[in-house]
């Protein structure tokens, strides 16, 4: 939801850095209100604030007043989850924490910078994050299940359109439907088996002692984010890893032994165990690519206008095409219709589209297919050959019922979801002990019945 309400849970998830920032300060903490059985420090508040002005956060109004009110909102549906038996899957938890983790260390530089930047162990950190992490977990799902019967039929969706003024119905932007039929040059054998020595020399290297196998990640693998931290990918489960990889990974028992080759569609890998936690695993690999020649791309561009010409003669459906050609297994299956990850939907605006399909898809009318061309396959991080096909176009417009009614649709649940929301805040307010500090009680709060 859009609506500040439904990033309330967003709120419990401060950055620690803010928190290195009150640590600097010397203000004696107090109680400023009270929720239930729940207290509101005034380091709290201050952490938020430092936290908002660090960001570049603005806040409507005086941060004293909106910041205590909102963890108070958040006390809250965390009471209210804790009636309702709603907790958070702590693997995610602890995934999500693992990333944020890693993400700190990459970006301060090491674990220990990490420490010395927050003055806090490692292991305090990560509590504080599993705490805030969860909280807004178990708080997304409260929304959730109090909105979840929030269905509008259709003829309550045809009654909300038609009941907005004209200067109020959106304007919708250009959008487009996209077909997409794309592969990877071929990779010589050659190539291949110049990649899989190399990776064996790696291994012999890490086994005799010669080298560590995090130097020759950082130095040579080309999973340049793992590469960072030597090439270290944080605690994950099975479901989170390719197949292929996790088949290997997870059968690893030694830490000092190296893995076989191991081929994904990201290319080939060797593996290291780190250490192992139950049903997540914690390891290193060292990712190489096969090059592509331009002999090899030439070859691919030709193969794909081939198959172009014959879907202009109709000797070819482009949707058969996709089927005994295409590569991209996202859509293979699927006519070569591309899905949106954002909305689910087949619709995309041009912004949303790799800026390579954007440009080809700009020039097309409905029905004609582009030009071969090559382009980054953002996921794999290497080049493929494609070509795509506008399978619809709809230009600018104001919403109507005809074209967008699933975004007229998704409009009304919102703004009922909020209303619920709103009126579930207040009515928990009449029920809940509330008290504040009287130097607290002089704000315009958004919900009005904190002082009774």
């Amino acid at each position: 939801m859009k609506n500040k309400i439904y990033h309330i849970g967003m709120l419990v998830v401060a950055l620690l850095g803010s928190a290195a920032m009150w640590a600097q300060n010397n203000v004696i903490d107090e109680v400023v209100w009270i929720v239930g059985d729940e207290a509101i420090l005034r380091s709290e508040v201050e952490e938020e604030r430092l936290r908002a002005q660090y960001e570049g956060t603005p806040i409507a109004g005086d941060p004293y007043c909106v910041i205590p009110e909102q963890l108070a909102v958040q006390k809250l549906f965390l009471h209210q989850a804790e009636i309702d038996s709603i907790e958070a899957n702590e693997s995610s938890v602890s995934h999500q924490v693992d990333m944020r983790m890693n993400y700190y260390i990459n970006q301060i530089g090491s674990k220990e910078k990490m420490e010395e930047y927050f003055r806090k162990t490692s292991s305090e950190i990560r509590e504080e994050m599993m705490t805030a992490v969860r909280h807004q977990m178990i708080i997304q799902q409260m929304q959730a299940k109090l909105t979840q019967n929030i269905k509008p039929t259709p003829a309550e969706v045809r009654r909300y359109y038609n009941s907005l003024p004209e200067d109020s119905i959106p304007m919708m932007p250009a959008q487009v439907e996209v077909q997409i039929l794309s592969f990877e040059p071929a990779v010589p054998v050659e190539e291949t088996e110049r990649i899989k020595q190399r990776l064996r020399e790696f291994t012999e290297r890490v086994q005799n002692g010669s080298a560590d196998f995090s130097m020759l990640a950082r130095l040579y693998s080309e999973d340049t984010e793992s590469a960072k931290r030597g090439g270290e990918l944080g605690f994950v489960g099975k479901g989170q890893l390719v197949s292929e990889f996790a088949e290997v990974a997870f059968n690893l028992t030694d830490p000092k032994r190296v893995s076989r080759i191991v081929h994904t569609e990201y290319g080939y890998h060797i593996i290291q165990l780190i250490e192992k936690k139950g049903e997540r695993i914690n390891c290193r690999h060292i990712l190489l690519r096969p090059r592509i020649s331009a002999t090899d791309k030439v070859r691919a561009i030709e193969r794909l206008d081939s198959i172009r010409h014959q879907i202009e003669i109709d000797s070819l459906q482009f949707e058969q095409a996709v089927i005994r050609f295409s590569e991209d297994k996202n859509t293979a299956m699927n006519a070569g219709v591309m899905i949106n990850p954002n909305t689910l939907g087949s619709r995309f605006e041009y912004q949303d589209l790799a800026p390579e399909i954007a440009k080809q898809i700009y020039a097309l009318n409905e029905g004609e297919v582009s030009r071969p061309f090559v382009m980054m396959d953002e996921q794999k991080n290497r080049e493929v050959c494609a070509i795509v096909r506008l399978r619809k176009k709809t230009d600018i417009h104001r919403a109507n019922l005809v074209d967008d009614f699933q975004a007229i649709k998704t409009m009304l649940e919102e703004k009922l979801s909020r209303e619920f929301i709103h009126n579930w805040i207040l009515k928990k307010q009449q029920t809940t002990y509330v008290q504040i500090d009287p130097e607290w009680q002089h704000c315009d709060f958004e919900y009005p019945h904190w002082i009774h």
